[in-house]
């Protein structure tokens, strides 16, 4: 066998969902198996040392073609490998090289499983040999006889799972030789016998049967049957207890898909494993696109507080930097805004966030930090902070009220509502001063709270601009065509769905507007929505794809806002993980 024998019967009938690539769905009897066999010179794969390529091509037991070809390594074959194989020297002088052998081969598994007895070692050699050569190495889907047999059965039944041991428990009508094709055959007899015992373990498709020869866990393989049923569309998945507790709340643009992830051997997390041990079922939310679902997801975690959720687990306990309503004001931090606040930051995660902020705009302008309620008619005795010139000592009534509304009060204003130019220039000053006296610890410390103030003044302009729209209607090409559609109300995703092929959105939107949520408007730059929620909205509506339909006023933020920032707030945050720089900007 110099060269390749490539023998093809006919493949009428074939199923067409393999021609594209196999869908993990495609049951087994459907899918299309090409098994192979590889003898080589031993040691690693390094791109050469195939010395014979077997591979039978079968579906639904029926026998479509084969591929067998001995092959020049190139190197001379070790004695053990003659005596094991009884592949000689002088077989393989007339053989062609690997090179020549590969597009015949890679051809024959176009579309197909690769099935092979410890596949880790067989694909290794192909891989290493289309990476030496210059082929593209197709990635299929790959389905290893020997640890699905680990899988399927038990040391009573086979003492090991070598292909001889195997070959002769399912009695196959060729035994292996450790020559390719012979070996392929066997192989392709002991899968189907592996297969007909997979039924009593739930395993149908091709997908199931990959994941089931993995190192799944026992509680994996006994709750996969949660994953039945779902709908492969985009929406959101909710893991609930027996006693119909949400444990779990997830996203994703394909549920069926997405779940069916959380029972094979790639997830690893210790959280999700005690997770599904407690589950009993799964809910599937169909949504109308992936805008809708993440929505979705948020406000389902923040209602139920799944204990499994790490992130966004309570998103309403934000708290807020806010300019106290006094006659010498100070900034307090507190957990909501009421309607007659005008001079506030926000919102943040927690509390150590906002006082970080706070800390920027007290090295920038002099407000007081002290928590007294002060008057005009009394006088206090000053504190440290007065002697050291970081307080302008309202309560010892050394500056006026005006004076102090200049200086410390409009500052804070002007940065939260438009410019931050003067606290963005104070810092900065103080950080070259703090460099220029190698006090490069100190600097950094004001670095942090400069990045903390630009990274909370812009997000807060950035989320008003889109909240005080009362209503704005977007859409973006979906991709099975028609348009999906959001229709956002102060902040809020309101109404969502997608128009069908090929007939105009108008439609599809008018209905969406008439069937919205009704959202009022409110103070602070998140009134009706979490700041989560607005901010995956603003990123959405931001895609380059995504185009604007109508909004009931105009979308944007202040020419010298804090926007014109983002450069600098990158460079700060960058800077953390970096030897300081004076640099300023």
């Amino acid at each position: 066998m110099a060269r390749a024998e490539y023998v093809q019967e006919a493949l009428a009938g074939l199923d067409p969902a393999a021609g594209a690539g196999v869908d993990p769905a495609l049951p087994l009897y459907a899918t299309t198996f090409v098994v192979v066999d590889l003898e080589t010179t031993g040691g690693a794969p390094d791109g050469g040392g195939i010395t014979e390529i077997g591979a039978v091509k079968v579906r639904g037991g029926e026998q479509l073609g084969v591929l067998a070809t001995l092959v020049n390594p190139g190197v001379p074959i070790p004695p053990f490998i003659t005596v094991l194989t009884g592949i000689t020297q002088a077989m393989l002088i007339p053989a062609p090289p690997i090179e020549q052998v590969l597009p015949s081969f890679l051809e024959f598994i176009s579309d197909a499983v690769l099935v092979a007895h410890n596949a880790p070692y067989d694909v290794g050699f192909l891989k290493a040999a289309c990476a030496k050569h210059g082929y593209r190495w197709p990635n299929p889907r790959v389905l290893d006889t020997a640890a699905l047999a680990r899988r399927v059965l038990t040391r009573d039944e086979v003492p090991n799972r070598k292909l001889g041991t195997l070959a002769a428990y399912f009695r196959t009508a060729t035994q292996p030789t450790h020559r390719a094709l012979d070996d392929a055959k066997a192989t392709v007899d002991v899968l189907h016998g592996l297969i007909a015992r997979l039924g009593g373990h739930r395993v149908e498709t091709v997908g199931d049967a990959i994941e089931f020869a993995r190192a799944v866990t026992p509680v994996q393989r006994r709750k996969r049957h949660l994953a039945e049923g779902l709908p492969k569309a985009p929406g959101v998945y909710i893991f609930r207890a027996a006693d119909d507790r949400p444990l779990y709340v997830g996203t994703s643009g394909d549920i069926a898909t997405r779940v069916r992830s959380y029972f094979t051997a790639g997830e690893k997390r210790a959280r999700i494993s005690e997770m599904l041990a407690a589950a009993e079922r799964v809910e599937a939310v169909e949504c109308a696109h992936s805008l809708e679902a993440e929505v979705r997801e948020l406000r389902l975690i923040a209602a139920h507080a799944p204990p499994y959720n790490r992130r966004s687990k309570y998103p309403e306990r934000v708290v807020w930097l806010k300019l106290t309503d006094e006659t010498y004001p100070r900034l307090s931090v507190v957990r909501s805004l009421a309607a007659g606040d005008q001079a506030y930051l926000g919102p943040f995660s927690s509390r150590r966030a906002a006082e970080l902020a706070a800390a920027g705009f007290h090295d920038a302008v002099p407000l007081r930090q002290c928590t007294h309620r002060l008057s005009l008619r009394t006088v206090m005795p000053a504190c440290a902070l007065a002697e050291l010139g970081r307080c302008p000592a309202p309560c010892e009534h050394r500056i006026t009220p005006e004076e102090y509304d200049h200086r410390a009060a409009a500052p804070f204003r002007t940065a939260t509502t438009s410019d931050p130019q003067v606290v963005v220039d104070a810092l900065l000053t103080r950080i070259e001063v703090l460099s220029r006296d190698q006090r490069y610890e100190e600097a950094a410390v004001v670095r942090s709270r400069l990045a903390a103030v630009l990274r909370a003044t812009v997000r807060m302009q950035r989320l008003a601009g889109l909240t005080r729209i009362a209503e704005l209607a977007a859409a973006r090409r979906a991709p099975h065509g028609g348009w999906e559609l959001a229709l956002v109300r102060h902040g809020r995703l309101a109404g969502a769905g997608v128009s069908p092929p090929d007939v105009h959105p108008r439609r599809t939107l008018e209905t969406i507007r008439a069937t919205a949520e009704t959202v009022l408007p409110g103070h602070g730059p998140v009134p009706r929505a979490s700041a989560e929620e607005s901010e995956r909205i603003l990123s959405w509506l931001e895609r380059r794809e995504t185009r604007l339909v109508e909004a009931s006023s105009g979308w944007a933020s202040p020419v010298t806002g804090a926007g014109r920032f983002r450069d600098l707030l990158t460079k700060a945050e960058n800077a953390a993980s970096h030897p300081f720089s004076t640099e300023r900007s």
